[in-house]
């Protein structure tokens, strides 16, 4: 497994080993070891499988109290994944990294608690799955707009009329109104 730090050093991509044959084929998407030894000293408590059409934008999405850190990956199609640094301690404050997540390149993105976190469906069709560092709390649940100009993220070139948002993600607040609660409740994760 390559686990390799992203522009945001905090979010690591990860490269698992396939191996395969004309059978199919077979790789770890997750070993505790290889994890620990990258810095990822994580206990998962909760597993999710979406499946979403193209030109879904789901996010950016994070929790104030039970924030999750998650390991997600795309078993079917592909995605636009993003993560948004909201710890308001850290030097990378409000940028953001990206990557293409797909099941051709099974690739896997590390976004650890202190992040918000979207995706944009690239694909016809796409399943993602994660694995969560903890239970998701609806009370604590928040969304950054996906469009704020202050964090700027280049969503593909998909044409705003063509997005498909959910009424909780077309209403998510800009990074600057969010920053006083965040100031509350992100200032203590590590950078």
């Amino acid at each position: 497994m390559n686990i390799t730090d992203t522009k945001i050093p905090a979010v690591k991509l990860i490269e698992p080993k396939v191996f395969g044959d004309e059978r199919g084929f077979f790789m770890e998407t997750w070993n505790e070891k290889a994890f620990r030894e990258a810095g990822i000293n994580e206990t998962f408590v909760q597993d999710n499988h979406s499946r979403s059409v193209k030109n879904t934008l789901r996010g950016l999405h994070y929790q104030i109290k039970q924030p999750q850190g998650k390991l997600v990956r795309v078993t079917r199609g592909e995605v636009f994944d993003v993560a948004v640094d909201l710890r308001t301690n850290s030097p990378t404050f409000g940028q953001w990294v990206g990557e293409y997540l797909s099941e051709e390149n099974k690739r896997m993105l590390w976004v650890p608690p202190g992040f918000a976190h979207g995706f944009l469906v690239t694909s016809e069709t796409a399943d993602f799955q994660y694995k969560c560092t903890d239970f998701y709390a609806p009370e604590y649940e928040r969304s950054i707009a996906w469009n704020d100009p202050d964090i700027g993220i280049h969503w593909d070139a998909v044409a705003p009329s063509e997005l498909l948002l959910s009424g909780k993600d077309s209403k998510g607040s800009s990074l600057a109104s969010a920053e006083p609660e965040l100031k509350e409740f992100y200032h203590q994760y590590p950078v």
